[in-house]
Order: C-alpha cells, then structure tokens, then sequence
C-alpha cells in the first residue's frame, strides 16, 4: 500500500483509517534499536504462552493480528500454527469465530471472546460477560496467563505495525 493508499476498518462504530507507508522507506530495527525492550517483551511472551494450549496460544495470537491488521504477524502465526498441525479449515474461521462457532471448543470460543474485547478495550472495555465466560474456562493462573498473551500480542501487532514490518519476511 503506497501512502496515499488508505484503508477502513470493518467496525460498525465511526470508522478508522489506516495509513500505510511507502514500503520502500527503511524504519527502524526495533529489535537492534532497543534490544533491551524488545528482550523484555520476548519475556513476556514466554512467561504468558506457560501453561497454555499451544493451539490456544496461536489462535489468540491469529485474532488479535486480524483485528489489528498486522498482517506480519498474521503470516507469522499462521505458519507456526500450521507447523503445529491446525488445520487450514480452522485458521480460515479464526476471522469470523462467531458466526462458525462450531469449529471452535467453548474454551477456545471464550479466549477468542476475550482477544476480542481487550484488543477493542477501547469501545466498550471488557464486558463482564465476556470476562466470566473466559474465568468459566480457565482458572486463576491460566487466565491471567491469557490475558498476558493477549496483551503481548497487541504489543507485538503494534511494534510490527509502527515499524512496518512486512509479512513473509520473518527473521525468528
């Protein structure tokens, strides 16, 4: 997408634009950058992924890169979920969870629910429904290790996002 190319997102609130820029334009490393911030945050990420579902872990991890457009990180944990054995089936209904609730276990569906409303916390916070549907499914620990991943890859999303990260181009 070129910078004067403009996209909306799919929200039926007033909608955002995002403005991408010019590819050909070098950012910053962020990794070599601020390797001490960008260890931390890979710490972070280990420390949420302890005692999770890998699956869970990367479908979490698919959601919140749909919703925040991060396309590197949606071909990232794709792939990796891929390797892992998810079927093509699956990744493809991650997009629209709701409405193919079927391909997902009420686990996965209320961390998916979850993803949802932090990575949106801004339009409605976390609904206490959304909230007690996820504590239902995961104890104490396994929760707060959730949320810690879903926090992680919204931090993820936005260092890719903010350094224009290209997908296809992961250096892991």
């Amino acid at each position: 997408m070129t910078t004067t190319e403009i996209k909306t997102n799919d929200r039926t609130t007033a909608p955002a634009t995002t403005v991408r820029s010019n590819p050909a334009r070098a950012r910053l490393n962020f990794a070599k950058t601020a390797p001490k911030v960008f260890r931390s945050v890979i710490g972070l990420d280990a420390a949420a992924r302890e005692g999770l579902d890998p699956t869970l872990v990367e479908l979490v991890q698919i959601r919140a890169s749909h919703l925040n457009r991060c396309a590197y990180c949606l071909h990232m944990h794709t792939t990796d979920a891929r390797k892992a054995g998810e079927s093509e089936e699956r990744l493809h209904m991650v997009a629209v969870w709701q409405e193919a609730d079927h391909f997902f276990t009420d686990r996965e569906r209320s961390a998916l629910a979850l993803t949802d409303a932090v990575t949106r916390i801004g339009d409605a916070g976390v609904p206490d429904e959304v909230y007690a549907r996820a504590a239902d499914h995961f104890d104490e620990e396994e929760l707060a290790h959730l949320l810690a991943l879903i926090f992680t890859i919204n931090t993820w999303n936005r260092i890719a996002l903010s350094t224009a990260k290209r997908a296809g181009t992961d250096e892991r």
